[in-house]
């Protein structure tokens, strides 16, 4: 079986992943696809860092501004469409090159993750829309409260189609998964990239003050304005820190700052999680410049893939 060349660039927000695959891309043949749980999303540009044309510098981007704020988007979607992504990429004879932060969605494309969907409990949801309809849509939230508290936490009471979708799943189960094994479709070679915690935290502070000059504020301001203030995806680290500020609760030096901690907090989990989920090459951007770390990456690629004469 031939395999799909892949490279893969995982690490925490800030520390250089989108230069670095745009930079491979150029020297590769190469184009990009997203590996962000955020950037699927339009409208949230800002808050996501999603690559602006500018950085781009011509090199394709695939999985970003692919749906609404309030459309769901599963590991099991994702999965299907950045596969379909990749395999059509290496069919024009480019280099498929994955990058981004969200370890569980990356994890699922190299891995064999299998998703079973349970067929929908029609009566199940009928009886729920009748609870609902009977009871009011508070009682229904506190239903979902007492089962699973901490996805009730995420979901408005008002947002009954969600509600009902959750009880569901608690009460019936949602999808199997299995991953034990490297998916045979693909000969990928990743990378992780790392920094000093120090310098990795004085990035991130940076990251975010530029985010608020930017115009961060505007951008969630406008989501909360077109209706998707309970969705899902506003949950997400850059725009639930903005929503207090935006409705009188906080300050924007508070939620400068709650901004700031939250993303120091999380690029501490995402290094902790690709260290026992990834086996992979890690590179230190952060005590030398990047044109010295890159170099290295650099030479890895073009010893691994110079067998599919790709470039």
């Amino acid at each position: 079986m031939n395999k799909t060349p892949v490279i893969v660039i995982v690490g925490p927000t800030a520390v250089g992943k989108t230069k670095t695959g745009i930079e491979l891309a150029k020297a590769f043949n190469g184009e990009i696809v997203s590996g962000d749980s955020v950037q699927v999303y339009r409208g949230m540009d800002i808050g996501s860092a999603k690559v602006t044309e500018e950085e781009a510098e011509g090199i394709p981007h695939h999985l970003i501004d692919i749906c609404e704020p309030d459309e769901e988007m599963s590991v099991a979607k994702f999965q299907k469409l950045a596969r379909e992504a990749i395999d059509e990429i290496y069919s024009r004879g480019k280099l498929p090159i994955l990058v981004g932060g969200t370890g569980l969605y990356i994890r699922s494309i190299l891995y064999d993750y299998e998703f079973v969907e349970r067929p929908v409990d029609l009566e199940l949801r009928a009886r729920l829309e009748q609870e609902a309809e009977l009871n009011g849509k508070e009682a229904l939230h506190a239903r979902l409260q007492s089962l699973d508290p901490k996805r009730a936490e995420s979901i408005h009471p008002n947002n009954v189609r969600r509600v009902i979708r959750a009880l569901e799943v608690a009460l019936n189960g949602d999808s199997q998964t299995t991953d034990s094994t490297p998916s045979e479709h693909y000969d990928y070679k990743l990378f992780v990239l790392h920094a000093d915690r120090e310098m990795l935290y004085e990035r991130i502070n940076h990251r975010v003050d530029l985010m608020m000059e930017a115009g961060l504020v505007d951008e969630v301001n406008r989501l909360v304005q077109s209706g998707y203030r309970d969705a899902q995806s506003m949950r997400a680290i850059g725009y639930k820190e903005i929503v207090p500020y935006i409705e009188g609760r906080i300050s924007k030096e508070q939620a400068t700052e709650t901004l700031k901690q939250h993303t120091r907090q999380f690029a501490k989990r995402q290094l902790t999680w690709f260290r026992h989920q990834f086996d992979g090459i890690w590179v230190d951007m952060g005590n030398k410049p990047f044109e010295l770390s890159y170099k290295s990456i650099y030479d890895e690629v073009e010893g691994f893939f110079r067998k599919f004469r790709l470039f």
